[in-house]
């Protein structure tokens, strides 16, 4: 088990896990909260009034169920930095803003005001808030996401056009290039099988490790500033 936290002055340890609808962020936050003895964060969905209207007309909810998914994220947000635990969080409130609303106003399903709107608000929320120690990152294909999406039988997924999830697709392979705000460990889940292949969750958490690993080095010896460098970023593909 790896320990709580990074040093005994610090914050526990806060690990997040990133990834398109259906790429299998909640079988693998619920994986490595057993192996490593943290305390999941499971998204919330169901609980969004706005979710199932959505899915049958975007342009309308759009920024009723963005805005919903950002307050509702931002409490829970709070909730997983006041834990005295380490915690693996099942997508991030960085996702809502800049994947989700982001990619809905890009296909003009979401008007210039209301997404402007939605910015302000997500800005100042962000004031209150620190990023993940460390983000995993779950790539996924498009036969990849639909096949997992039929297997969890939501019926108001079904409905989710190609385009869309391919648009997502595109969002986050920008997002996660551009991304600063913590290291990262890139996981192409096209062909694992976590639930079934054990040593696919060995080679994913044995990554991880490796990367927290680094972090306490990090936070036991800093380097000065002008000799620190970014982590290289890890990846794991098939």
């Amino acid at each position: 088990m790896l320990s709580a936290e990074k040093n005994p002055t610090q914050t526990p340890l806060y690990v997040a896990v990133a990834g398109n609808i259906g790429s299998g962020k909640s079988t693998l936050t619920a994986l490595l909260s057993q192996k490593f003895g943290w305390k999941p964060a499971f998204e919330i969905v169901d609980t969004n009034p706005y979710l199932v209207d959505f899915y049958k007309n975007m342009d309308r909810w759009s920024f009723a169920l963005q805005m919903f998914f950002l307050t509702s994220r931002f409490k829970h947000q709070r909730q997983i930095l006041q834990s005295q635990e380490p915690v693996i969080q099942d997508r991030t409130i960085f996702e809502d803003s800049e994947i989700f609303a982001r990619n809905l106003y890009l296909q003009q399903k979401m008007e210039e005001r209301d997404y402007r709107t939605y910015v302000q608000h997500y800005d100042l929320l962000l004031e209150y808030l620190r990023p993940p120690d460390l983000l995993i990152y779950l790539k996924a294909d498009l036969p990849t996401l639909k096949s997992r999406i039929q297997k969890r039988g939501r019926e108001y997924e079904r409905s989710i056009a190609d385009e869309y999830l391919e648009s997502l697709n595109m969002r986050y392979e920008e997002w996660i290039m551009a991304y600063r705000r913590s290291p990262v460990v890139v996981v192409d889940t096209k062909k694992l099988d976590l639930l079934t292949v054990p040593k696919h969750l060995e080679q994913v958490a044995s990554i991880v490790a490796w990367e927290i690993q680094c972090l306490k080095n990090k936070a036991q010896q800093s380097l000065p500033l002008a000799l620190a460098t970014p982590s290289p970023r890890s990846e794991l593909t098939h």
